[in-house]
């Protein structure tokens, strides 16, 4: 992690992130350019000639210089990473992909979610994070879940490509006798998977570069971020996360020096996307769509969706144009446009040209583009041009009019909370019985990228840092606690045990279900501890039987405070009533943390012993797989008011 540095302004890009400058003295030494992510163009419009020059000296000199191979490039089995255009980062348990009703996975319904954006080229199955460190399951073992194979199967027949990703920061979960590597190519193999994702990686280290070479088809590997010059020969693809470009837009360094290498823009909390777009146009590059981040929802504006879909029309139209044309950065245009800003490139192939324009400026430009083509770029805006080799031109309008590009108003829903039902049961012997009324509870948690209540904790930031991401967070939360008993105790192995004998309690998808059981029964000497391997669906039900509810997250607390309430031993983290659901991701609050603390990664679920202020937004998976060694839950009931 990158050392904190308070001052710095969390909205504005890193040096770091910043476009090079090209020297353009022909003996410069032009290796500085060799790690850059954006090569600037030049702010005169007359240097461009010698800026050219520069680019081609750079990347034939660089070439040489590493004894760069493009065999990968060459091989007709990952030949379709070059065209990827359209990736998805999604959650396995997004309802954009997943049936909750149902309880399976659905590619028609993940296209369907995606077409208005030009459809999916592949998608990334992310699967672990934020979820993973509750428990010492390890980011493998989170790939273990019924129906996957499936889904993958079900995209490759709809001609999307699947990666998987690899969290290199997993060191303090579940350990077994095989290296990370070997583990890669055992899920990559069973899932079929097409490409790995290197999450937090430029590169991927000797050893998983060796497993994965091993493979036939080798697997395509995306980094995050940019990729070191001397990996674009074996990772055909990387992220151009958080790019920061000149004015008037610049050359993807990675992408110039391998045409072929796919590159795909991202601004993780952007809910404007001009600049992305605009550089990926002229670059001929892709876009990673990262609409919902780890559970809080970013959402395109229609604007940016129609100039991407548009893109994607003119990318799918003429593909071969990207791959192995004669490509041209700031080509020149006629004098008109060169002096009101219009830049852009030209691809040239079989005697055609394709030009990927672009308006920078805040200025609607209608005049000739070259001798013989008018046009009409509106401010901000983006235009295609084919012409060709008779001379004849088509203009190919990629922006809307003018204010609808990357404009229009994103507002995601606001995640809601799902209706509590009182329940009026019995309440237990000895249970809690908080006093009724107005109170302030003060709620601490650390500031993940889940937020805990928010919508988004960091739209428009640029690359979350220390102190703003993790920082521990403190809030007073005006509640009402209404008359409820609340279970002294967690509910125990022997409760739950006479539910499952006297209701044969059997749920949709039983993966996972008390797997701590000794042959469907409580090991002896466990029958007074917690239940554990349950979800919230199965506490739910068990509270239902009871004719019980499980407390809220404040009703926890403020119990938790009272005499008499006690802990169960193994300690683990508990359920609480607090479903939230936003249309894509559904989550809900644990409290009162466990015996299990992953350590090595700020990345983990907090773990270990909590206070009863401390909340933790929690995802909601399915197929077994909210089941967890380390949640257990106890029930609450309402009481009647008293007049």
């Amino acid at each position: 992690m990158i050392p904190a540095d308070p001052s710095r302004d969390p909205y504005a890009p890193r040096p770091i992130d910043l476009p090079a400058f090209v020297p353009l003295d022909p003996g410069a030494d032009l290796s500085v350019l060799d790690e850059a992510k954006i090569l600037a163009a030049p702010s005169d419009s007359d240097d461009r000639d010698a800026w050219r020059a520069a680019l081609h000296r750079w990347r034939a000199e660089a070439r040489e210089r590493i004894g760069f191979d493009d065999a990968l490039y060459r091989d007709t089995t990952t030949a379709w990473a070059g065209t990827a255009w359209n990736v998805a980062m999604v959650w396995i348990w997004d309802e954009a992909v997943r049936d909750w009703d149902a309880e399976r996975f659905d590619a028609d319904r993940l296209l369907a979610a995606y077409a208005d954006l030009g459809g999916l080229d592949a998608v990334v199955l992310w699967h672990a994070y934020p979820v993973i460190g509750v428990d010492p399951r390890n980011q493998f073992d989170w790939y273990d879940v019924p129906g996957l194979e499936e889904l993958v199967r079900d995209l490759h027949a709809r001609d999307v490509r699947v990666f998987l990703d690899y969290n290199p920061w997993d060191v303090g979960t579940r350990r077994t006798e095989r290296t990370d590597a070997a583990r890669v190519v055992e899920v990559v193999t069973r899932l079929d998977a097409d490409g790995v994702f290197l999450d937090t990686l430029k590169e991927g280290d000797p050893e998983l570069l060796e497993a994965l070479g091993s493979l036939d088809p080798r697997p395509v590997l995306e980094g995050e971020s940019r990729v070191p010059l001397v990996r674009v020969a074996d990772h055909q693809a990387s992220w151009a996360q958080w790019f920061a470009d000149s004015p008037t837009p610049g050359v993807l360094r990675a992408r110039w020096f391998e045409q072929r290498h796919m590159m795909h823009h991202t601004r993780r909390w952007n809910r404007d996307h001009t600049a992305e777009l605009r550089s990926a146009w002229v670059n001929g590059a892709g876009v990673l769509i990262w609409d919902v981040v780890f559970g809080v929802r970013v959402d395109w504006s229609e604007g940016d969706r129609a100039t991407w879909r548009a893109i994607r029309r003119v990318y799918g139209e003429h593909e071969q144009f990207f791959l192995s044309s004669e490509w041209e950065p700031l080509t020149a245009l006629g004098p008109e446009a060169t002096a009101a800003g219009i830049a852009g490139s030209r691809w040239r192939l079989d005697g055609r040209a394709l030009y990927t324009l672009v308006n920078p400026t805040e200025e609607d430009y209608d005049g000739p583009l070259l001798p013989g083509v008018h046009a009409v770029v509106a401010a901000g805006g983006l235009v295609g041009l084919l012409r060709e080799a008779d001379g004849s031109a088509t203009i190919l309008p990629i922006s809307g009019p003018r204010g609808e590009v990357g404009s229009g108003v994103v507002t995601p829903p606001v995640p809601t909370r799902q209706p509590v039902a009182p329940a009026y049961g019995e309440p237990s012997p000895a249970a809690v019985r908080p006093s009724p009324g107005e109170r302030i509870l003060t709620v601490r948690w650390r500031q993940r990228e889940t937020g805990l209540y928010e919508a988004a904790p960091y739209v428009d930031d640029w690359k979350p840092l220390p102190p703003r991401l993790h920082q521990l967070r403190e809030e007073e939360r005006a509640v009402r606690i209404g008359r409820v008993a609340v279970d002294r105790t967690p509910v125990t192995n022997a409760d739950f045990a006479a539910f499952v004998d006297a209701t044969g309690y059997v749920p949709l998808d039983s993966s996972r279900l008390l797997a701590h059981w000794t042959e469907g029964r409580p090991t002896p000497g466990t029958e007074a501890e917690p239940v554990r391997h349950v979800d919230i669906a199965d506490a739910r039900a068990y509270a239902r039987w009871r004719g019980a509810r499980l407390p809220t997250e404040d009703e926890w607390q403020v119990a938790a405070g009272e005499t008499g309430w006690t802990r169960g031993e193994p300690l683990v983290w508990e359920w609480t009533e607090s479903e939230h659901r936003d249309g894509r991701t559904r989550w809900s609050i644990l409290k009162g943390g466990s015996w299990f603390a992953a350590q090595g990664s700020e990345w983990y679920v907090d773990g270990g012993p909590q206070p009863p202020e401390w909340s933790v937004r929690y995802l909601l998976t399915q197929a077994g797989t909210s089941r967890s060694e380390c949640i257990g839950f106890r029930c609450a009931v309402d009481l009647e008011e008293t007049r």
